[in-house]
Parts: C-alpha cells; sequence; structure tokens
C-alpha cells in the first residue's frame, strides 16, 4: 500500500509538468523537483540509463578513462554514474536547471558542468571536442527540441558515438517521428552512421494511465 501511495504521489508531480510547456516553467518544474528527483525517477522504475549505457558500451573502443563524454540534460548525474560503472571517467555536463547541476556536482564525476537553456541557446561547447555525446530522458514532447540533435553530432569528434533516448507512448508518437525524421536526414547527409537501435517494451511505469509500462527506444550513432 506504501508503495501505491508513494507513485501515485510521483505520478502526480510528472502530470502536473504536462500543465504548462512552456520553457520557464519547464526549468522552475525542474528545479522545484531536483530535491527529489532519483527517488522519484526510482519508483517510476525510470532505467534510460542504464540502457543507453549498455548500448553504448559494446561499441566503443577506445580508451574509457580518458575519453570526453559530454552529457547534456544531465540532471542529477544518472547518466554519468552508470557509464561509470562501463569504465568512463571524463564527464562535462549539460543542463537548464541550477539545482539539477548543483546534484551532479555533488556526485563528484564531473570535470565541468555548464547551465543552458537547451533548444534556446546554442550548446556552450566546443565543436569536434567529445569522444561520446549522450542525451538520455530530454528528448520527448514539450522538452529537448529535436534540433538540438545536430548540436550533438558537431560537438563530437569524428569517429565519436552519440547516444539518445526517447519514449514510445502514444503521447509522443509524433515527437518520436520528427526525431526518426531528423536522424535519418542527418544520414543521409553524410553526418554520421547508424550503429544500433534498441527498443524497450518497458522503458518505465506509466503515468498517464492506471497501469502498465511505456516502451522507449535507444538511438546510437557514429559520426563520420
Amino acid at each position: 500500500m506504501e508503495s501505491t501511495k508513494e507513485f501515485d504521489r510521483v505520478k502526480a508531480v510528472v502530470l502536473s509538468a504536462h500543465e504548462d510547456t512552456s520553457a520557464e516553467a519547464k526549468i522552475y518544474f525542474y528545479d522545484k523537483w531536483a530535491e527529489n528527483y532519483d527517488q522519484d525517477v526510482s519508483a517510476l522504475e525510470y532505467r534510460a540509463p542504464s540502457f543507453a549505457a549498455k548500448t553504448l558500451s559494446p561499441h566503443f573502443t577506445g580508451d574509457r578513462p580518458s575519453a570526453v563524454v559530454l552529457d547534456i540534460a544531465c540532471g542529477t548525474g544518472l547518466v554519468a554514474k552508470e557509464l561509470k560503472s562501463f569504465g568512463f571517467g571524463h564527464f562535462v555536463g549539460v543542463d537548464g536547471s541550477q539545482p539539477m547541476l548543483a546534484l551532479a556536482e555533488g556526485t563528484g564525476l564531473y570535470q565541468d558542468l555548464k547551465l543552458c537553456m537547451l533548444g534556446s541557446e546554442p550548446l556552450p561547447v566546443e565543436h569536434n571536442a567529445f569522444d561520446v555525446a549522450m542525451l538520455v530522458g530530454g528528448l520527448s514532447d514539450g522538452q529537448v527540441p529535436v534540433k538540438v540533435v545536430r548540436e550533438l553530432c558537431m560537438a563530437t569528434k569524428a569517429g565519436g558515438f552519440i547516444c539518445m533516448t526517447t519514449r514510445s507512448n502514444t503521447d509522443n508518437l509524433v515527437f518520436k517521428a520528427g526525431l526518426e525524421q531528423e536522424l535519418k536526414a542527418m544520414e543521409e547527409h553524410g553526418l554520421w552512421r547508424c550503429v544500433q537501435v534498441v527498443t524497450v517494451d518497458q522503458w518505465e511505469r506509466a503515468v498517464s494511465h492506471d497501469e502498465g509500462y511505456i516502451p522507449g527506444a535507444v538511438y546510437l550513432y557514429q559520426k563520420l
């Protein structure tokens, strides 16, 4: 019963974020959510950081401790924690929420952290500078816009990897179709090649319906 109450509380928190989709409202929401974020996404059984790290790891053959990883929409640092377990050790995080960045800094995993309103401001990083670029959890309707994936590609070194995720629930299908159209267009233009697409049925617990899970997808590309 206690776990049901906790999930209902988290569901209400997440659904409240859908009420106002302006960029300012989103940042305010994440600023307020930061303190309870890790606990709440655990209740949602949110495992996108793990799925992304497990998709990238078999394909990365370089020196992991020295590889520089760009973690876009880094939040509290969940992606860096997962990649650390696979041997990566150098992280640069970017997020739009200062309280989230403060928690990421507290992990001790990041060499640099930058505040940026993703999609409204250019990424505050150099081009061709990163061995890996990650955007996990942020690519969805009302959050990070599709156009940001081109900035990820530009920030990555030739031969480097770009790993992204999105949800496949009904409310996000239009966004997902637009994202996949852009990923394909970039491949056709010779910017990168598709390495792997992983679909996951149980991405996280559904909040828009009474029960069950929503699906999701991981996209792994290599810059040419």
